[in-house]
């Protein structure tokens, strides 16, 4: 059985990457042998951690990291790294120890690093599609990296530094985790053989979805401007102004920093509520309830797992035309797709959905729920995963 190592920087909130990582390693152990070596952002906090030029310094080669990969290498003696995020703990380092050690890399891709200073080619206007090709100008200037053109400019150096080391020769193989993101890695330049689509699993719900319409509309995602928090409240705003008492209310759980203008709408509004942080059963709960789940994303979003927990309570899905959304929700059957960054759109999709019956509410979440089965089984994603893993093996075995 071959054996592969999981590497994995934990983000300072466990968000949909984390739980992507928890859940492949729980579906790749059917297959492989399977350890991990994990680090957490909140380590740098911790009393003893690095300054913050220490840390710039470390962001891209962490001797301590390294260290620790090297050790688990001789003692795992892993036949594959299968790397998520790396950032800003675990660092690129971690490519040069499997050069090193002669132990391929399958880069998992979730967002658009290493070719994106924020990771989400975000600039708070636009996608700045030209970081795929390592101008990463547009960017800085946003203060894409924690908000600082600074950091942004620092980060931007280290991607440059990392894209000539030739470290990046480790990895054999990149997984984009759908048809868009694979796209997208091509557009960066990267060869065709070694770039891979596959969408992520999911594991359902075993109980049949509560036939429950409480009437409101579910965002649950971060409160930041990509996902398209400030576009969604102004729809809602139009819905009250057209609809006006009739308005369906809109449940908004997250956090972000928008949360301050979610909680100023919900302050202005009655038929805006704000729910905090959500997850766990009440997560569970609040989607059991809700008419339809809302993704209006105005950056790539590169899958969108709100729509699997959407379709696993058997709930519609209205999302922006935006990335792998389009490839999630079939337009009439499972959802709706809408114009990204367009409130009147959402508002149109809204309203639509209103004037359905709840029997034709509940036939688009049911078709989503069979898509979902369908499509993001674990074991049709266990095949695809071994298929990619065995290609990789035989290109070493062949080197």
């Amino acid at each position: 059985m071959r054996k592969v190592l999981q590497v994995f920087n934990r983000y300072r909130q466990r968000g949909g990457e984390e739980k992507s990582a928890e859940r492949i390693f729980r579906h790749a152990g059917k297959a492989f042998e399977v350890d991990r070596l994990w680090w957490d952002s909140r380590d740098w906090d911790e009393p003893g951690g690095p300054g913050k030029l220490g840390q710039v310094r470390r962001m891209f080669c962490n001797e301590d990291t390294a260290t620790a990969l090297r050790e688990r290498i001789e003692k795992f003696e892993p036949d594959l790294l299968l790397c998520h995020n790396l950032y800003p703990v675990g660092s690129p380092s971690v490519y040069r120890e499997a050069l090193a050690a002669g132990v391929p890399v399958l880069q998992y891709v979730h967002n658009f690093r290493p070719f994106s200073v924020g990771g989400s080619l975000w600039t708070g206007r636009r996608v700045a599609e030209e970081s795929l090709e390592g101008n990463y100008w547009a960017e800085i200037r946003a203060g894409s990296w924690q908000g600082s053109i600074l950091k942004s400019g620092l980060f931007a150096l280290a991607l440059k530094r990392l894209h000539r080391s030739g470290w990046l020769e480790a990895i054999k193989g990149w997984i984009g985790i759908s048809d868009f993101m694979r796209d997208a890695l091509l557009r960066a330049g990267l060869p065709d053989e070694k770039v891979f689509a596959l969408r992520h699993s999911w594991d359902c719900r075993e109980e049949e979805p509560e036939d429950r319409d409480e009437g409101y509309y579910l965002y649950l995602a971060r409160l930041v401007r990509e996902k398209g928090v400030r576009t969604l409240l102004e729809s809602w705003e139009r819905l009250e102004r057209t609809m006006g008492d009739s308005t369906p209310v809109l449940k908004i759980g997250g956090t972000g920093v928008e949360e301050h203008m979610v909680r100023a709408a919900a302050s202005r509004s009655k038929k805006v509520q704000y729910l905090g942080y959500v997850d766990g059963s009440n997560k569970d709960d609040l989607v059991a309830g809700c008419r339809a789940m809302l993704a209006p994303s105005v950056w790539w979003e590169p899958l969108g797992l709100v729509t699997y927990e959407a379709y696993d309570h058997g709930k519609p899905m209205l999302a922006s035309a935006s990335g792998g959304l389009t490839e999630t929700v079939e337009h009439g059957v499972t959802g709706m797709l809408y114009e990204s960054a367009n409130p009147a759109a959402i508002a149109e999709a809204v309203e639509t959905m209103e004037t359905m019956s709840r029997g034709q509410r509940c036939k688009m979440g049911l078709a989503g729920r069979e898509w979902l089965k369908r499509e993001a089984d674990p074991e049709l994603w266990k095949r695809s995963f071994e298929s990619i893993v065995s290609r990789l093996a035989v290109r070493k075995e062949g080197a």
